[in-house]
């Protein structure tokens, strides 16, 4: 819990909603976003599950698809 009482989640656990989220909202299939950032349709797949332990120049270039500053995919939904 945090100090408001909510639950904590981790950062890659609100990169994953937040991902997810996003590219939903713009009707984009992974692989569409994994194209426009320039990786693999299942490495993206692995982060939205919350398999991988993404590298800052990832996040940046996830970001830089959805025209997001990178502070923005860290936040909480």
């Amino acid at each position: 819990m945090d100090r408001r009482g909510h639950p904590h989640q981790s950062a890659r656990e609100r990169l994953a909603l937040r991902l997810r989220a996003e590219r939903a909202q713009r009707g984009l299939s992974q692989e569409e976003l994994a194209d426009l950032a320039g990786v693999h349709r299942t490495y993206l797949g692995s982060v939205e599950r919350q398999e991988r332990n993404i590298s800052i120049d990832n996040i940046e270039q996830l970001a830089a698809a959805l025209d997001l500053d990178i502070a923005e995919l860290l936040k909480p939904l």
